[in-house]
């Protein structure tokens, strides 16, 4: 598999992202969900690449049954207090200079999330791809605004994420009759693959698909499933028709030429 000169894997992509958090607070609670769920949307991230800065900015003293969960997915909760001058619009600015300043300072990160359906962003979004970033948005879709979306190189509603997330939570019927650790192993595997066609990764490398599912599951450890190297879970895999594997005959390791479809 290809990498850069620092021997990374060249297909992943280096994220920043930055949330206006209260645009998608209010955006859930319109959309009548229960609760925004961050882990969601860095699911969907994790499967871009890896993400080195995470930041959500609000007043975070109207939102803190928020903050223990993000919190724990490490993200840094810029308080701006609805109190001081300027309000909501303080947020806005403040995610716009630091989203520029890291942009410059940190020339390796190549994606930047901005997660917000506000108008406001599209400026930010232009800049971003002038210095030659590629820029994803999140949103809710009902209060996020076309322009925005138009202006983003992607934009992936929330709303989509939910749904998906729904039909993938559910052990496809295929994988029910297997016993527990070696279902949950295909599932991971398959969901990673699924994953990795969505980004249009054209060539599915054995070893990408596992990068894909740590960065997903840094505690996956195929051992745990009863396998002694991943490629005997690939083996493993085909064997029950869930995957079509092939040898690179330059490298040795395998790649995956076809996956069942078991939603």
């Amino acid at each position: 598999m290809p990498e850069d000169k620092n021997g990374r894997n060249a297909t992943e992509s280096i994220i920043a992202l930055f949330m206006d958090f209260e645009n998608l607070a209010l955006g859930v609670r319109d959309a009548k969900y229960k609760k925004f769920d961050i882990h969601l949307l860095l699911e969907r991230l994790l499967e871009k690449g890896k993400i080195v800065a995470k930041k959500a900015y609000a007043d975070w003293e109207r939102y803190s049954e928020y903050k223990r969960e993000l919190h724990e997915a490490a993200i840094e909760l810029i308080d701006i207090p609805q109190r001081h001058v300027g309000g909501k619009n303080s947020a806005d600015i403040r995610l716009v200079v630091d989203a520029m300043d890291l942009a410059h300072a940190k020339e390796h990160i190549d994606l930047f999330c901005i997660a917000s359906g506000d108008s406001d962003f599209s400026p930010l979004v232009s800049k971003l791809k002038e210095n030659n970033k590629y820029v994803i948005g999140i949103g809710v879709k009902n209060s996020t605004s076309d322009l925005l979306v138009d202006n983003c190189d992607e934009f992936v509603f929330y709303e989509d994420l939910v749904r998906e997330t729904e039909r993938s939570d559910k052990m496809p019927s295929r994988l029910g009759n297997l016993p527990k650790k070696k279902a949950e192993a295909f599932s991971t595997l398959l969901s990673a693959i699924k994953g990795l066609v969505r980004e249009n990764k054209e060539v599915l490398w054995g070893s990408m698909i596992k990068e894909a599912i740590k960065r997903k599951r840094p505690q996956f450890d195929e051992s745990y499933h009863g396998y002694s190297t991943f490629s005997k879970l690939l083996e493993d895999a085909e064997r029950d028709k869930l995957v079509q594997l092939k040898r690179d005959e330059k490298s040795g390791g395998y790649i995956v030429t076809a996956f069942a479809e078991i939603d």
